[in-house]
């Protein structure tokens, strides 16, 4: 078996892979228009093959121009394989050691996707395969999303919101809003680097996205103390709630529904009809 980075002259038969469960994947169109738009890299695609067939397939997603990749997007093992565990294992294994590093692999599935026997399954060898590769932490996010036909936010009768295009304001704030924080990738992050580095990387990331730098904002209550960041964004699929945070001294007092809730005015007066957090 020959485990290797793929190469341009591999496209066609990449899509020739075709997974069939419930579970999101590198379909062909996504394929495209990600190489196109460089999100994903040819030397960011594993296969392991054998005979010119192409077996298993690891596609890794990452913002354009970074070093190296930041998330797992989709694990295929053909049908036929007998240990579709060991041979997922040992592609994200070789990948690994290629990269560096072990990104994290991104799953989307269906609601009730617990009850649903398929989506299970389609999970279960997947896990197991990250598992013995290296991912071992398991995080669940829920997507939630605003739609056009449901009522816009109040403005905020405690906070006043604005803009700073100094990027050291926003490193300040994430900063801030990190000591003490329970969101998990951010805990994990500064086990392996300073609370500034974090924050950088972070307001690198999010300045990365398709959001428009000019929409961030910084929340001051009446006094003028800083309480919190909101920022509005857009990836590939369109409006987000790309960040918010309270800072410790400012945190049980609600003040998190004032903020999601100028993102969504801020969205929906550009007129959006769909935001998704």
């Amino acid at each position: 078996m020959l485990f290797r980075p793929a190469a341009e002259a591999d496209l066609d038969r990449l899509l020739g892979c075709v997974v069939d469960e419930s579970i999101s994947w590198a379909h062909p169109e996504r394929l495209l228009s990600f190489l196109d738009s460089r999100n994903y890299l040819y030397d960011r695609i594993w296969i392991a093959e054998e005979h010119g067939e192409i077996l298993a397939r690891a596609v890794w997603w990452g913002f354009p121009g970074e070093e190296r990749p930041l998330a797992l997007d989709c694990v295929h093992v053909h049908p036929s394989v007998g240990d579709r565990v060991g041979l997922a294992a040992e592609l994200l294994s070789h990948a690994h050691a290629a990269f560096g590093q072990a990104p994290a692999y991104h799953v989307f599935v269906s609601n009730g996707w617990r009850e649903d026997p398929k989506a299970r399954a389609a999970l279960a060898w997947r896990w197991e395969a990250a598992g013995r590769a290296g991912l071992t932490e398991e995080l669940e996010r829920l997507r939630y999303a605003w739609t056009s036909d449901s009522p816009v936010p109040e403005p905020s009768e405690r906070l006043v919101f604005r803009g700073d295009d100094d990027d050291e304001a926003f490193v300040a704030a994430f900063r801030a809003v990190a000591e003490g924080t329970l969101d998990f990738t951010t805990r994990q992050e500064l086990k392996t680097k300073t609370p500034d580095e974090q924050a950088r990387g972070d307001v690198r990331d999010y300045a990365s996205m398709r959001g428009d730098r000019s929409w961030w904002r910084l929340a001051h209550d009446k006094s003028g103390d800083l309480v919190g960041v909101a920022l509005p964004s857009a990836n590939d699929a369109g409006p987000v709630v790309g960040y918010l945070g309270v800072l410790p001294a400012h945190r049980g007092r609600g003040y998190v529904d004032d903020l999601l809730g100028e993102i969504t005015r801020f969205h929906a007066a550009r007129g959006v009809r769909r935001i998704a957090a």
